[in-house]
């Protein structure tokens, strides 16, 4: 990796948790310069604006989680198993997340709503993806007798994705990971009772 890869590599990672803790409209040139060390000049030569920056930070973070989920992944056959540790994994992501300030797909998703169209759509094909990797495992799950035919996939997915986010939000907003502690709890059980056959 050349000088000029690091630097805009190493921009993107603090860009990304500057705006993940602070949000993208919150967050203002000056303050990446602070947190990079660079100058405006040295921002802007490796991105054309802000908001490339922004998308460019957004799909580190992202990055970062998938691989969360990758290594989690790794020897898990069982759809049940390969659940678990997707919910596992944001168990402890509370107590030690991968970028600072929390899901950066919660915190985007909440941020881009109607001011930065771009980053809502790269936040939605985030979204699609986990949503997609969740339907996945469990039509899998269910072709191979490991999970009860009539479950709805996306149903499961959904209310996944909804009480894992939830939990986060609840946990960093009181700074206490009971929230968390107990969604994981609850979807474990429901994984057991409702999906395992």
């Amino acid at each position: 990796m050349s000088k000029g890869e690091e630097t805009k590599a190493r921009i993107i990672q603090q860009a990304a948790e500057l705006f993940n803790q602070q949000g993208y409209a919150g967050s203002s040139i000056s303050d990446i310069m602070r947190v990079t060390g660079l100058q405006k000049g040295g921002i802007y030569n490796h991105f054309n604006s802000k908001d490339e920056l922004a998308l460019q930070a957004f799909d580190y973070a992202i990055a970062c989680i998938r691989q969360l989920y990758r290594t989690a992944l790794r020897n898990k056959r069982h759809a049940i198993e390969r659940l678990q540790a997707i919910i596992d994994v944001f168990h402890k992501y509370i107590d030690n997340p991968p970028i600072k300030g929390g899901c950066p797909l919660l915190n985007t998703a909440v941020e881009s709503d109607d001011a930065h169209p771009a980053l809502r759509e790269r936040t939605q094909q985030a979204m699609n993806s986990w949503r997609d990797m969740l339907c996945r495992i469990i039509q899998k799950g269910i072709e191979k007798g490991e999970i009860r035919p009539d479950v709805d996939a996306d149903e499961v997915a959904t209310i996944i994705i909804s009480a894992l986010e939830g939990a986060v939000m609840m946990s960093k907003l009181y700074g206490d990971s009971i929230h968390m502690q107990r969604v994981t709890k609850h979807l474990n059980d429901y994984i057991e009772s409702q999906l395992r056959i």
